[in-house]
């Protein structure tokens, strides 16, 4: 007999990254089973991932290769976009198949969709025109081809940058701080749009359990502040001298067009939690400092 839907069921793929694995961890703190979908799953038959799949009333789908973990030649730039489309497409596949659908379907994309000129809420168009705003809209394309034969909810989270001490960006961002060596990087005017991942697991969780959840939500806090405001918050807390910038040159020898992931940043708004009534723990940098610096 057909396996049916257990409730308290989740697969996640991505589980073993820095929020994949505190999402998975944070969940089965809070009664439910997490499968854990690795990198072999999607490399072995469908039917496997499928056998997986089954029984799970939602899908998390985080996998994707890390964007600013080193310098983006052409072989890391096919990394970063196949290891999201076809990671996406693989699971929508296996999706369609299941013999009871999930109910809820979650993926991750990122703010880099925007354009760095306006202000973006999540009904926002004005998007990039570079490798990362390509790399989200085939992303997010893959995500859709879900609801073509199901009737699964929906939820596409453009996260901004999640902010946490084990693991993500924080750790290498404080590091040179505590040596006196922290800078802006290049004129800091971009703007740095960052979440703190306790809210980023709550966001989840509030996604998961809302039914009428569904679309585009833009994982950020509600603050907005350039990469110069983070350097002196930075500063001041850590009480060290910092140098005067990072030049836009020497972090183009260093990652290439991958320094654009550094040196531009986008306007973004999280207008729909916000109007739902999600509670940012952390709205601020200032309440994520305090959490994070002891």
């Amino acid at each position: 007999m057909p396996q049916g839907r257990i409730d308290n069921k989740i697969a996640i793929s991505g589980a073993t990254g820095f929020i994949g694995n505190a999402l998975s961890n944070f969940l089965e703190c809070n009664g439910y089973t997490v499968v854990r979908l690795k990198r072999q799953h999607f490399k072995s038959k469908k039917s496997q991932l499928k056998t997986l799949l089954n029984g799970c009333s939602v899908v998390i789908n985080l996998a994707g290769a890390p964007i600013a973990a080193k310098k983006w030649t052409p072989n890391y730039k096919r990394e970063i976009l196949n290891s999201r489309i076809n990671t996406t497409n693989v699971l929508v596949d296996a999706i369609h198949q299941m013999e009871t659908s999930p109910e809820i379907f979650i993926t991750a994309s990122a703010v880099g969709i925007y354009d760095s000129f306006e202000v973006h809420d999540e009904f926002s168009t004005n998007y990039a025109n570079d490798f990362l705003g390509d790399v989200c809209k085939q992303w997010e394309a893959e995500a859709y081809k879900v609801q073509s034969l199901t009737d699964v909810r929906l939820c596409i989270v453009r996260l901004g940058v999640v902010l946490g001490n084990e693991g993500g960006a924080f750790p290498r961002m404080l590091k040179p701080f505590k040596f006196g060596l922290g800078a802006r990087l290049g004129d800091g005017h971009q703007v740095f749009p960052f979440i703190h991942l306790n809210d980023v697991l709550s966001a989840f969780w509030y996604l998961i359990r809302r039914e009428a959840s569904n679309g585009i939500y833009n994982l950020v806090a509600p603050q907005m502040l350039s990469n110069l405001e983070i350097t002196e918050a930075i500063k001041e807390r850590t009480r060290k001298s910092v140098l005067p910038a990072i030049p836009e040159k020497l972090l183009r020898v260093m990652f290439g067009e991958g320094a654009n992931a550094l040196l531009v940043g986008q306007k973004v708004l999280p207008k729909r939690l916000e109007k739902d009534g999600f509670h940012f723990e952390f709205p601020t940098f200032e309440a994520v400092l305090d959490d994070l610096i002891c």
